[in-house]
């Protein structure tokens, strides 16, 4: 299958003929397709070959986007068919909804009349439940999936659920699935997740569509990821005044930071937000209405774990204060007493000492999850993503290496044929994950029509060790068409073996080679795919 997304365009794919693009995002870009066997027209939603390496994720991929299709629901998306192709990328067909999303209305339109609003998140609520009541989870609950069909709405890109059975919100590959801007703290710490992360999504485009804003707005990833784990968003009643103070109760307990403590139910949630819009106390089964208060929600004794926390009456305020529901403080003798400060200061340099520690393990985890862009040499004249835990050595204007190890991999190749493997022995005999990288080189004797015995001899004149190389294949590189080259490199001495993936580009004026190496017996992972994908020649 094509690389670039556009040149699938007038193409056949999978039985579909490609019309043009309606949207696209990180994990995936959606055509809309003409299904010749039934002339309809569908979106074709074709997901990012990275995704498709992970056995696990494709198998999941293709079991659970059957399940959505089996569920017959009028505001889920209808599904007609997910499947990988002869290239093995993952598609999912669907029916074509030739309408608004709600991101595009909240952008043109600013924050929703209430009675549109209240329409929307009832049907968005009931695809939520009921998709649910099969034991999947969305996900990635926002406006941009969210298609509005006049009054119908339709809940789409079930395509990438998750079963409440799993843990966590990574696909082997440790790619993130959600948009941190609507993602349930449990999705943020890796926790077990269920339907409560959809609801916490559902109040943040709840929040969103009401106020015109998001509830919370940060300059960077981390900060937004922290936020939802430790900070509030401003009362709702204060972007817009005509909300009434009830509304702040409903929306504080869909957004709670713990799952116990928000609704059973996304149609509970929404039940609870008309009612509090139109002024009416609403009042759980077994509970009285939420009340006004300054404090953090109290879950009840031995909950259930689909429960949200136990509501009580009113208690009496002091001037205004955010709606929350607090449970009424017992009466106590007088030979009760207050706790002095000094277990209360205790208690909060603990808890800043954890909240220190969480905010260590994001960074740490978001270094490993973000990739940045090598710029552009004269020993290196392209660009290409790589992890952004790698560094990267560029060798005056003959080569450049990006890798975990690139001081040892830099010594190892500029030494060429005769180089000594010591070092590089010692990280594959010991860190083996570790022991991989990106090496690119310009030169004049490299071939990209070459057969696999003339470019072994020009690779064993440029390289470190013995070449062993397979046969050549047609590829593309990014934006270049690019000859693909399997092989490894190994050091008679020490015995020690690199595989790698090479790719030689045909430009002026020399050769370029871009290999992507690793000390596993096949390097063709996501990783490699994703650097290849990444590759720009100028």
């Amino acid at each position: 299958m094509p690389l670039n997304e556009r040149s699938l365009i007038g193409q056949e794919v999978a039985g579909y003929y490609v019309e043009n693009i309606v949207g696209k995002g990180g994990m995936a870009v959606v055509y809309l397709a003409l299904d010749p066997r039934l002339s309809r027209r569908v979106a074709l939603k074709i997901l990012n070959p990275v995704l498709s390496v992970d056995d696990r994720f494709r198998q999941r991929f293709i079991l659970e986007s059957r399940t959505v299709a089996s569920i017959e629901h009028p505001n889920i998306i209808p599904i007609y068919e997910a499947n990988a192709d002869a290239d093995g990328v993952l598609y999912i067909a669907m029916r074509y909804v030739d309408g608004l999303d709600l991101r595009r209305l909240i952008y043109d339109r600013g924050p929703l009349p209430l009675g549109q609003a209240n329409q929307i998140f009832a049907q968005v609520a009931a695809a939520l439940d009921a998709a649910h009541a099969h034991d999947l989870i969305h996900r990635d609950v926002k406006p941009a999936n969210i298609l509005l069909a006049g009054d119908h709405v339709y809940l789409t890109d079930f395509g990438i659920t998750k079963h409440r059975s799993s843990i966590s919100g990574l696909t082997q590959t440790d790619q993130f699935i959600g948009t941190p801007r609507y993602m349930s703290p449990e999705q943020i710490n890796k926790e077990h997740i269920d339907g409560r992360c959809d609801q916490y999504a559902l109040a943040c485009v709840v929040y969103e569509a009401l106020s015109g804003q998001l509830p919370f707005q940060r300059e960077n990833d981390i900060a937004l990821l922290w936020a939802h784990l430790a900070e509030h968003p401003p009362p709702l009643s204060q972007l817009r005044p005509e909300l009434p103070p009830q509304v702040d109760a409903v929306m504080t307990r869909a957004l709670a930071k713990s799952p116990e403590q928000r609704y059973a139910s996304c149609a509970e949630f929404v039940t609870a937000l008309r009612d509090a819009i139109s002024g009416q106390p609403y009042e759980p089964a077994g509970g009285a209405p939420y009340a006004m208060a300054g404090q953090p929600l109290v879950p009840p004794p031995s909950p259930s774990p689909h429960s949200g926390p136990h509501p009580v009456r009113p208690a009496p305020s002091q001037g205004p204060a955010r709606r929350v529901a607090v449970t009424r403080p017992a009466r106590h003798s007088a030979a009760r007493r207050r706790p002095g400060r000094l277990p209360i200061v205790a208690a909060t340099l603990v808890a800043a000492a954890a909240a220190l520690a969480l905010v260590a393990f994001i960074i740490v985890n978001q270094q490993a999850e973000t990739w940045v862009r090598y710029k552009t040499s004269a020993a290196a004249p392209l660009t290409f993503e790589y992890p952004g835990n790698w560094a990267v050595r560029t060798h005056q204007d003959l080569f450049a290496v990006a890798s975990p190890h690139a001081t040892a991999f830099e010594e190892l190749f500029v030494a060429g044929p005769g180089a000594d493997w010591t070092a590089v022995s010692e990280i594959v005999a010991g860190e083996p994950d570790s022991a991989s990288g990106v090496y690119v080189q310009v030169s004049d004797t490299l071939d990209a029509s070459g057969t696999s015995e003339q470019m072994k001899a020009k690779m064993e004149a440029l390289l470190p060790g013995q070449v062993d190389l397979g046969r050549p294949v047609p590829d593309q590189a990014g934006n270049r068409p690019a000859t693909r080259f399997d092989g490894a490199l190994h050091d008679p001495g020490t015995g020690t073996r690199l595989g790698f993936v090479s790719y030689v580009i045909e430009r002026e004026p020399k050769t370029m080679l871009v290999m992507y190496f690793c000390a596993r017996a096949t390097c063709d992972d996501a990783t490699q795919t994703r650097i290849r994908q990444s590759v720009h020649v100028p």
